[in-house]
């Protein structure tokens, strides 16, 4: 085998070739910026902006300006931000390669590869650059170059290309080309699955068409009374236009990004990257997980725990041959195992001869090599019993016996048989045992207490997965291999654990339970893994999985075991709970503001206030409360998910609390205080920004608002806002002055309809199942 390189060559090589990666294509700032003017909301208010200008309103049209582009600016840093946590997940989730450096093999990034390397590769790897195959045979997929979904057969001296897959086979060449040199140096850029759409979209659109579908039918009410009062058409038109622009959560989707962009970097500081922005909110909503065995709930780190010699062999020959089976260079769990017990008894020799391995492969559930000693040839193969003892004559007759006695306590056996070809003989049972994690039974209760029903889903045997599954607290309800090639339905949940299951069937047992309405998470390590991460909503790719394994997930897990799911299952529902509120408050102003300006409009015959102020409140209040998106929140028990109708009826129903206090302040300062009609459009502006920021108050919690406390940037937004509005509407800067007095009085007002709207709240969020 060729040694590779030393250190100090790869290190002057690295010099002058640079690192192996590719830097992905950029947009230019400034075309990233324009391309947001370009889209529903912003065509709305360019709409608004000409027709202001037409009408003569310049000011107001200046405003909308500063409006627009202050929209475009706040997405686009949003953007940058969501950019910038991507790129850290892409500097942490970096491909591993296994390179021979100074004589050993180690694990290094794979943009540490220099050409000259000598690297491993093996089912399940990325090939992390250009290498020439020099020792073994692989099945390669190449279709991320070739758009081909055929495999390929790669032999010795021929190249295989980074961005392949290797789907079977192992094999060790040399690098040739790296970086921007290779025909396909992107590899990394794999997890652009990162921008892969969520909800968030449809949840926003379906909003918004509700919110216009309701102002439309009050612009028209609004028109119809106008025309009739004889009110002039340039100004009842911007004010129906004003209307419609009130009900557009212009800064909706920003804080929804804002919301996941800092759960994903807080999550990644707990040891969670997140490959997909909207797997945060589906993560709120999952119910069902299903999770490996071997690596997830155990430690993968298998132990002999056994041996079983058939005469006349003795553990040591047993151990000894099985050694000489493995490979080292490929850090395949089972080998490592098998060759420390062999070394813990002084009984490993290697080879002296010329040895050719044979790699595991799923199809044939076996590895093993041919060892070339004194011009013979003896082969060695260890895998499943049902695989091996059909291959060697004359098998002892208690084999099956031995093995299930081997593996009754969760064990998983190996037969082990050698010899020369077609005359292998079984040489004895090897019983490695891979324990639990010590968390994994705090897991499991950890899971059900949040309301998430865990499966395991392996390809170990049925006794192991049972075992494995009593020892975690999971359950011993176990699924009949042969039921899963049938159909499956909503009767899968009947059953805890599901064992010898292919990797077809994982992606048939996620789409099962996803057609009976269960948002579905999944964890996996291997390529054969990939099809049921990328189906799942929530796919997790744990600390040891391959390369395509973590690109096909949307989360990835940075240290072993499961616990940080529970992290990241409680941020997700926080996350939701702050979206939650943010659109509870839209649409509940929405309905107070739209309805206060038509009815104002209809039983008092005036403006309660101007467009002016209108547009002034977008920035009051939608911009401001875009702190909501760091808010300290509690997270549900239970699987959150979106329900827009129950949604519109909780809001409409707050929405009727306010409009009550609204026409009282409309009441009392037209009747009462007999204010003139500028001062009283002032003081409702003022009303709509206080009862603004305390209807945040109202729902930031589903159940009284005083159980957590607020975030400091929502308590600081918010006492910013009211000084800096209210001292505007002291001082009369862009409207009508009113008191100081008057102002505290709102201010009073406002307090009192936060404590009776939070009397009131939890008994609606009930009736409507929001609690």
């Amino acid at each position: 085998m060729r040694e590779g390189l030393t250190s100090s060559d790869a290190s002057a090589r690295l010099r002058q070739f640079g690192p192996n990666e590719v830097l992905a294509s950029t947009v230019h700032p400034w075309l990233a910026l324009v391309a947001k003017l370009w889209a529903p909301v912003p065509w709305m208010l360019e709409g608004t902006i000409g027709l202001e200008m037409l009408l003569g309103r310049r000011l107001e049209a200046l405003v909308f300006t500063v409006l627009l582009a202050f929209n475009a600016l706040l997405s686009f840093f949003q953007e940058n931000r969501a950019q910038r946590a991507l790129a850290l997940l892409r500097q942490r989730l970096t491909v591993q390669a296994r390179v021979r450096r100074d004589g050993r093999w180690a694990l290094l990034p794979a943009r540490d590869l220099v050409p000259g390397d000598v690297v491993r590769l093996r089912a399940g790897d990325l090939v992390p650059a250009d290498v020439k195959i020099f020792d073994g045979q692989l099945l390669v997929n190449q279709a991320a170059l070739t758009g081909e979904a055929l495999p390929v057969d790669i032999e010795p001296k021929e190249p295989t290309y980074a961005g392949s897959i290797v789907q079977r086979g192992e094999a060790t060449g040399e690098v040739i080309a790296t970086g921007a040199r290779t025909s396909f140096g992107k590899t990394v850029d794999l997890v652009r699955t990162a921008k892969a759409p969520g909800h968030l979209a449809t949840l926003i659109a379906r909003i918004v068409r509700y919110l216009v579908a309701f102002d439309l039918l009050l612009v028209v009410g609004v028109l119809t009374y106008g025309l009739r009062a004889g009110i002039p058409l340039a100004e009842i038109m911007p004010f129906a236009l004003i209307i419609l622009i009130a009900s557009i959560p212009v800064a909706l989707p920003a804080t929804f990004t804002l919301a996941t962009t800092l759960g994903s970097m807080e999550l990644t500081r707990q040891g969670v990257l997140v490959a997909r922005l909207s797997a945060i909110e589906e993560a709120a909503e999952m119910d069902v997980l299903c999770v490996d065995k071997t690596g997830t709930l155990t430690q993968n780190q298998p132990t002999v725990f056994a041996l079983s010699p058939y005469p006349p062999h003795s553990e040591n020959a047993l151990l000894q041959l099985a050694a000489l089976g493995c490979d080292e260079a490929t850090h395949d769990p089972i080998d490592l195992a098998i060759l420390a017990a062999a070394r813990q008894r002084q009984v490993f020799t290697p080879p002296t001869g010329n040895v050719q391995y044979i790699p595991f492969d799923p199809a044939t559930k076996r590895s093993g090599a041919i060892v070339h000693h004194h011009c013979q040839m003896h082969h060695i193969l260890k895998g499943a019993r049902q695989v091996i003892v059909p291959l060697v004559r004359d098998p002892p007759d208690q084999v099956v016996q031995d093995a299930e006695a081997l593996g009754r306590g969760g064990s998983r056996v190996l037969a082990v048989a050698a010899g020369p070809e077609g005359a292998l003989e079984l040489i004895g049972l090897i019983a490695l045992h891979d324990p639990p994690r010590p968390d994994s039974k705090t897991l499991v209760q950890d899971l059900r207490n949040i309301g998430i029903r865990m499966l395991m889903v392996t390809g170990d045997s049925l006794a192991t997965a049972e075992a494995i599954g009593r020892q975690v607290g999971l359950g011993s309800r176990a699924c009949p291999p042969e039921v899963m090639e049938g159909e499956l339905g909503a009767w899968i949940l009947e059953y805890d654990i599901f064992a010898r299951v292919l990797p077809e069937g994982k992606f048939r047992l996620v789409q099962a339970l996803q057609k009976s309405g269960h948002v579905v998470g999944m964890t996996g390590d291997g390529v054969n893994d990939a099809p049921a991460l990328k189906q799942a909503e929530v796919g997790i790719a744990v600390a040891t999985a391959t390369d395509v394994a973590k690109a096909a997930a949307s989360l990835v897990l940075t240290s072993p075991g499961l616990a940080n799911i529970v992290s990241a299952v409680k941020m997700s529902r926080r996350i939701h709970q702050r979206m939650l509120t943010y659109t509870l408050n839209k649409i509940a102003k929405t309905f107070e503001i739209s309805l206060l300006l038509s009815l104002g409009l209809l039983l008092v015959g005036v403006f309660v206030t101007t467009p002016l102020l209108i547009v002034l409140l977008l920035f009051a209040n939608d911009f401001v409360t875009m702190s909501i998106a760091t808010d300290e929140v509690s997270f549900g028990r239970t699987p959150d998910r979106w329900d827009v109708r129950s949604l519109a009826l909780a809001a409409l129903s707050l929405a009727a609390i306010l409009l009550v206090f609204s026409f009282g302040v409309v009441y009392v300062g037209w009747n009462v205080l007999r204010l003139p009609i500028p001062t009283l459009q002032t003081m409702v502006f003022l009303w709509m920004v206080f009862s603004g920021q305390a209807t945040v108050y109202l729902v930031r919690e589903r159940r009284n608002f005083w159980r957590t406390r607020p975030g400091w940037w929502l308590i600081a937004s918010t006492l910013g806002d009211v000084l800096v509005v209210g001292s505007m509407a002291i001082r009369g800067w862009l409207m009508t002055p009113i008191s100081l007095s008057e102002a505290l009085a709102l201010l009073g007002v406002s307090l009192t309809y936060l404590l009776s709207g939070d009397f009131i709240k939890p008994y609606v969020f009930r009736r409507l199942g929001l609690h």
